[in-house]
């Protein structure tokens, strides 16, 4: 997408990484929502596909997300490179249940205003939802958020190197930003 539109590789760039994050970083605001729909959506058309089957079983949505995941975060069309599963996990929340994906949302959401971290955002809120989950008694939901965030903490390695050596970017707002911006006065 990025080479396509704005003539850039975000795997140049950035943190190399195809993910939402860089892609808002290297390609700006535009660029950056272009590819966190397009990521939400592979998530939730992916683990929509039973359903569009005729089979409307929520486990089902659960397994065949777990694969668009796989996909995304591994694809086989960069050498198993790909994104930090964070987006694309919260499309299937989305297909799973719209009520579950928007608590998942207002989680994430106030993770990046107190934190100014994307990265801390992701772990912390998929931790979390896990917990979350168990509100929704449904055990498959649980051990997939619970896969999930295991996930996020191995494709967030390299960021919490960086939030140890005070190197992690942050973004353009939120109290964690006002918070570093003020120590070093």
């Amino acid at each position: 997408m990025g080479q396509a539109f704005f003539h850039q590789d975000i795997r140049q760039s950035g943190s190399h990484n195809i993910g939402t994050t860089n892609a808002y970083r290297v390609l700006g605001p535009v660029g950056g929502s272009i590819v966190l729909v397009m990521d939400i959506l592979k998530g939730t058309l992916g683990a929509s596909l039973p359903i569009f089957f005729g089979i409307e079983q929520h486990w089902l949505v659960l397994i065949v997300g777990l694969a668009a995941v796989a996909g995304h975060t591994f694809s086989i069309f960069i050498h198993f490179k790909g994104g930090k599963a964070v987006a694309t996990s919260a499309g299937i929340c989305l297909a799973y249940d719209w009520k579950f994906f928007l608590v998942c949302c207002a989680i994430f959401i106030s993770l990046v205003i107190l934190t100014s971290m994307v990265s801390i955002a992701s772990t912390v809120g998929m931790g979390i939802v896990t917990f979350v989950s168990l509100f929704w008694h449904d055990w498959l939901l649980t051990i997939v958020a619970c896969a999930l965030w295991m996930v996020f903490l191995i494709r967030h390695k390299q960021n919490f190197a960086r939030i140890k050596a005070g190197t992690e970017n942050m973004v353009p707002f939120g109290l964690g930003l006002y918070l570093r911006n003020h120590r070093k006065k």
